[in-house]
């Protein structure tokens, strides 16, 4: 285990005192607290404050409550736990349809993050796991992910980084990966064929939240024993339509895209 930051352990003391029912703070209630100097926490407090993860409340200069920071964080955090939990229960529908492993991922970096999984009842499937990360630009949920994303962004996580091959058909040429999100954005839908399995091909449709951003994907993953132009047209649609009713979960209509 790493060694502890003594800075960011006060800040993340002084947050913590909120918790315990207080609506607002000064600072010397917060010196008296946590035992530490003055100036020191004069100092988490500015900054703290100047990061809006506390706010000076209006009329009582000397007095902090928590700021929207706090808030953006705790509601992304919910947001996550919900999209878990409801992409394992449309995993599940959609995996019954099909009897083929049905992932639900998320992009973290230049990586996916699979964060619900249902297992076909094939006796020669997929072996994989929740919470199992791969680099995006080995998988068809990861290409659809990356597809998403605006431009400058894109650049900035790909930016001096390596394509590193999982098969000898993953792409490693940087030119050939934006091809294949060209074609990925402009479907709607994601393929890869042996690229990140030699033995496994899949397919993913996006994931949209309330505003209509792309927060996750969902994917088929078949056994390339099982796989057929027909098969993938068949699990593309199964896939858009599981896709779809998760993204209504969330709160999105496809009238907004």
């Amino acid at each position: 285990m790493g060694r502890l930051v003594p800075a960011v352990t006060r800040a993340l003391d002084v947050l913590e005192l909120f918790l315990q029912g207080e609506g607002t703070l000064s600072a010397p209630e917060v010196t008296r607290r946590l035992q530490l100097p003055r100036t020191t926490v004069h100092e988490l407090l500015t900054t703290l404050a100047a990061r809006s993860y506390l706010v000076t409340v209006p009329g009582q200069p000397g007095r902090y409550r928590l700021g929207v920071r706090t808030y953006q964080l705790g509601s992304r955090y919910a947001e996550q736990l919900d999209l878990a939990a409801e992409g394992q229960q449309v995993a599940r529908e959609v995996a019954e349809t099909c009897d083929e492993t049905v992932h639900v991922a998320i992009l973290e970096g230049a990586e996916v993050i699979y964060i619900a999984k249902v297992d076909s009842t094939h006796a020669v499937r997929m072996v994989s796991a929740a919470g199992r990360k791969l680099p995006a630009h080995c998988t068809a949920v990861g290409k659809l992910l990356l597809a998403a994303l605006p431009e400058a962004e894109l650049d900035a996580r790909l930016e001096g980084r390596e394509l590193v091959a999982m098969t000898g058909n993953s792409i490693t040429d940087p030119g050939e990966l934006r091809s294949a999100l060209a074609v990925a954005r402009k479907r709607g839908i994601a393929v890869e064929h042996r690229e990140s399995n030699p033995d496994v091909s899949c397919v993913a449709a996006p994931v949209r939240d309330r505003s209509g951003r792309v927060v996750a994907a969902l994917s088929i993953s078949v056994p390339v024993t099982r796989w057929t132009e027909e098969r993938e047209a068949e699990l593309a649609r199964l896939a858009a339509g599981g896709a779809d009713a998760l993204s209504g979960r969330l709160g999105h209509h496809r009238s907004q895209v």
